[in-house]
């Protein structure tokens, strides 16, 4: 039973939490969309107001004008008269350095030009009151008023990451919802987990609170915007004393007894990184190191932004049946498992690449991928993998937030170079996730087959089913040509964040409006995790944003000061700028590149690969973009990696601890693959994809000019 407050249908936390958020979400869609949408404002007045046959523009009729101070009809012979009469004095001394006599004729000529220039601006000053209508300033009072929050907003921007980051990790940590390798279940994991959280949270507030007041302050500089410092050190502190009373008062449902080894797992990745790297620093006597590193969550707030925003899309994806409704198109073709997980794989590296950062279509699309690959009649254990790479081959594609990071960071390449190789390293992946999966089919196990589909009947099933997607292509395609047509703005990685919430708001009220018949979502959703009405579905998908915008930024916070921990201890410093062999550079960067994104997030990753490991490739040769391409490999191979995987962690939290058990349970007497299938497999297809495009890279880097002469020489050969 709910015993929690509910006050006009909402708990005090969603009043608190979810509201503050929505809002928010939504300036900060202001804020993307006010440049664009202003300068549509600033062309309208111009084309509506501005008067080229008195050269009136609009930009002059945005402020009511001052009359001019001069006169226009200054006596010329009286002011020449006045300025060349010498000056009387009785004092001998003045007449040493009294002015030239001023020849009267340039005098004249200098007023009788500043004459000029003063009927001119009382001219234009009479013009442009003329112009001054109702209609300019109401106008022109929608597109200041609109500019001004704009300005706000983007002079603002770290304060309004703050702030959002503060609400959703208090709520984070009050509901126990951090990323942590398995989920705290008995009481002596929850000691643990309180213990953890308690000293992670105070260590950060200590650092905070010291390096605003012993650093910041004894600095002598005037400290800017110190509200942001005031706000982490409360937010810190109240995040230690929320961990205390969660320490003290064990939930009730926790399973007496409990293992301690076990429950060191349920510690959360964030407080790992934040005791580690704080007491590093502290062993140090750099006592302010994490407060520092957490600056640079705020100096790149505008990717942080787009990312809580790429997140909220993924939620509202969630709350529709977008991704029901595509895989009925493949359903009629009764595709093997390791077939339909390959599809599901390709369709999935789309929204990927939209979402911006894998996780985040792991936790919108996870659990549905996994139902459809085992209702195919895979394995529990194929179903796993797939779900935890469904979220990992399209970081490479066009427009993945990620790449626009590496790119701000990194001069030596651009976002165009990177999508394009980025399609062949996707392309690569893709391909040999099929075939290993097709090598390790469960021998004697009977699964649908191609030969059993009828080619027309299921053509005929496919288009049908296209008919109820085709409505949310046409929004897809209506969204992207109004931003075309109405703001001049393409859909591209700098305007995806903030086209693509608004294409899921339209699509999530379509849905909605359409009605899905209430025992088809509980037959598709038994959870309940997609709600029928719109407006309990958006404040669901804010509120789900909410808890992962607490955990995945917190954890990429304190990856950025683990980052730096390893950039403070000299160890790429003791990597010598010219190790002599480019493929000797190309092995050690790549196992250093691998163990990075085993321990860090992309984001925080990219930030400390380009100030460390990117100069000492460039130094020994390695092409920008083939090393950059490595980058994304690598980073996705730890992804999918012991000791962290945070993929594997989502899957398993979208999945539930019920199928994880029923998945254990069902190959625990076969082999030692089918056992570890879930992490084998994609790790296997990532290492074989990283080791191609390390080496086969630079052969193609090398030689890729002589290839292609080769190439093009004997197609010439053969046809000519």
């Amino acid at each position: 039973m709910n015993n929690k407050p509910i006050f006009l249908n909402r708990s005090a936390s969603e009043w608190l939490s979810s509201l503050p958020v929505l809002i928010l979400l939504v300036l900060t869609l202001v804020i993307g969309t006010g440049e664009m949408l202003h300068g549509q404002l600033l062309r309208m007045g111009e084309r509506m107001f501005g008067d080229p046959t008195t050269n009136v523009q609009y930009f002059m009729l945005r402020a009511d004008p001052s009359r001019p101070d001069c006169d226009p009809n200054q006596d010329i012979d009286a002011a020449v008269a006045a300025a060349a009469a010498p000056a009387v004095s009785d004092d001998p001394l003045d007449a040493l350095f009294a002015d030239s006599p001023q020849d009267p004729e340039a005098l004249r000529a200098s007023m009788e030009k500043a004459k000029s220039l003063c009927a001119e601006k009382h001219s234009m000053y009479e013009r442009i009151s003329e112009h001054l209508t109702p209609q300019v300033k109401a106008f022109r009072a929608i597109e200041t008023g609109f500019f001004g929050i704009f300005k706000f907003g983007t002079e603002n921007r770290s304060l309004i990451l703050l702030i959002m980051f503060a609400i959703a990790a208090v709520t984070t940590t009050l509901g126990v919802h951090h990323i942590n390798l398995r989920p705290p279940r008995t009481r002596m994991d929850f000691r643990v987990y309180g213990t953890a959280m308690v000293v992670a949270n105070a260590i950060l507030t200590f650092s905070c609170w010291f390096y605003y007041n012993n650093v910041l302050l004894n600095s002598g500089i005037a400290v800017e915007k110190p509200l942001i410092h005031y706000i982490l050190i409360a937010l810190f502190g109240g995040l230690t004393l929320v961990s205390i009373k969660k320490l003290l008062t064990p939930p009730a449902e926790a399973e007496e007894g409990g293992n301690f080894g076990l429950a060191l797992l349920s510690i959360p990745l964030y407080a790992f990184m934040a005791i580690s790297s704080g007491t590093t620093f502290m062993l140090e006597g750099h006592f302010a190191g994490i407060a520092i590193y957490l600056g640079q969550l705020l100096e790149f707030s505008g990717i942080f932004l787009n990312l809580a925003l790429y997140i909220w899309a993924g939620m509202l994806l969630k709350q529709t049946r977008v991704v029901h409704l595509f895989l009925d198109i493949v359903r009629p073709w009764k595709l093997s498992p390791e077939a339909l997980a390959w599809v599901i794989l390709i369709a999935a590296a789309v929204p990927t690449a939209y979402t911006g950062a894998s996780g985040i279509f792991v936790i919108a699309a996870g659990a549905i991928v996994y139902k459809e690959v085992f209702a195919a009649g895979g394995r529990r254990q194929l179903a796993l993998a797939s779900a935890a790479m469904s979220g990992s081959l399209g970081v490479v594609l066009r427009p993945c937030l990620l790449i626009v990071l590496i790119a701000a960071l990194n001069k030596q390449v651009t976002t165009n170079e990177l999508y394009g190789w980025g399609v062949t390293v996707f392309i690569l992946t893709s391909s040999l996730f099929l075939l290993y999966a097709m090598l390790t089919r469960e021998p004697g196990v009977a699964t649908a087959s191609r030969e059993s589909v009828q080619f027309g009947n299921a053509l005929r099933e496919s288009a049908r089913a296209l008919v109820p997607v085709s409505p949310y292509i046409v929004i897809t395609v209506g969204v992207v040509y109004a931003y075309k047509y109405f703001l001049d703005t393409k859909l591209d990685e700098f305007t995806a964040p903030v086209m693509l919430p608004i294409i899921m708001l339209f699509i999530v009220i379509f849905d909605k409006i359409r009605r899905e018949p209430k025992s088809q979502a509980v037959q598709h959703n038994p959870q309940a995790e997609r709600r029928l009405n719109l407006e309990q579905a958006m404040r669901f998908a804010t509120n789900e944003t909410i808890g992962h915008i607490g955990a995945l930024i917190m954890l990429m916070a304190l990856s950025v000061s683990v980052g730096g921990v390893i950039e403070r201890s000299g160890i790429m410093e003791s990597v010598p700028e010219d190790l002599g062999s480019i493929w000797l550079a190309l092995t050690m960067l790549m196992i250093m590149l691998v163990f990075i994104g085993m321990i860090m997030d992309p984001f925080g990753a990219v930030i400390l690969v380009s100030a460390t490991i990117a100069p000492i490739a460039y130094n020994n040769g390695i092409h920008p973009v083939h090393f950059w391409m490595i980058v994304l490999a690598a980073f996705e191979l730890g992804y999918l990696s012991p000791p962290v995987a945070l993929n594997q962690l989502l899957t398993r939290m979208v999945v539930g601890e019920k199928e994880m058990d029923a998945a254990d349970a069902e190959v625990r007497n076969k082999s030692f693959y089918y056992r570890f299938e879930r992490w084998i497999l994609p790790v296997i297809v990532m290492l074989t994809g990283l080791l191609i495009v390390v080496y086969g890279g630079q052969l193609l880097v090398e030689h890729g000019a002589e290839w292609s002469a080769s190439l093009n020489g004997a197609i010439s050969s053969l046809f000519g």
